[in-house]
């Protein structure tokens, strides 16, 4: 559990609060309770809202909050592109453009082994009905120009 010291609004894990206690002589305690907690001066450190953006963006921690009275973990969208060679939208374009290529090419993989595992269907002494299975295997093929490739794949089903 993550505490923060009211009077620093530095923010540590609570072993490192019983270590920081222990090395100066202060207090210990078996449990943190909302007592001790007022006595020591901390406040529970509670689990914020995730950020939700896009598939290029990520949630990210960004310090901490006051909501209501409590303290919480602050998520923002990242990432945060402060190259100053280039400017941030190209930045985030070559972000983008990397990302896709990433999951374009995981989905190639998965089309890839598909494929291979379905080779046995099209050699000349397989008894499997080579038009069904060469349709299907077309249709791997073809993921690459579905409209929402390569996030929104639709897989055909083996015969």
């Amino acid at each position: 559990m993550e505490i923060r010291i009211r009077e620093t609004g530095a923010v540590m894990y609570e072993g490192e609060l019983r270590s920081y206690l222990q090395a100066n002589n202060g207090p210990s305690y078996e449990i943190l309770t909302p007592e001790i907690a007022e006595a020591l001066g901390v406040d529970v450190l509670l689990e914020g809202p995730q950020a939700t953006g896009t598939r290029y963006q990520y949630s990210q921690r960004s310090g901490v909050e006051q909501i209501d009275g409590k303290w919480y973990t602050k998520y923002t969208l990242g990432p945060v592109f402060v190259d100053e060679e280039t400017t941030a939208a190209e930045q985030e374009a070559a972000y983008q453009a990397a990302k896709d290529a990433k999951q374009s090419k995981s989905m190639r993989d998965s089309r890839n082994v598909k494929l291979a595992e379905s080779d046995w269907t099209q050699l000349a002494d397989s008894t499997a009905d080579k038009t069904t299975w060469a349709a299907y295997r077309q249709a791997l093929r073809d993921l690459t120009k579905q409209s929402g490739f390569p996030w929104e794949v639709t897989w055909p089903d083996a015969p």
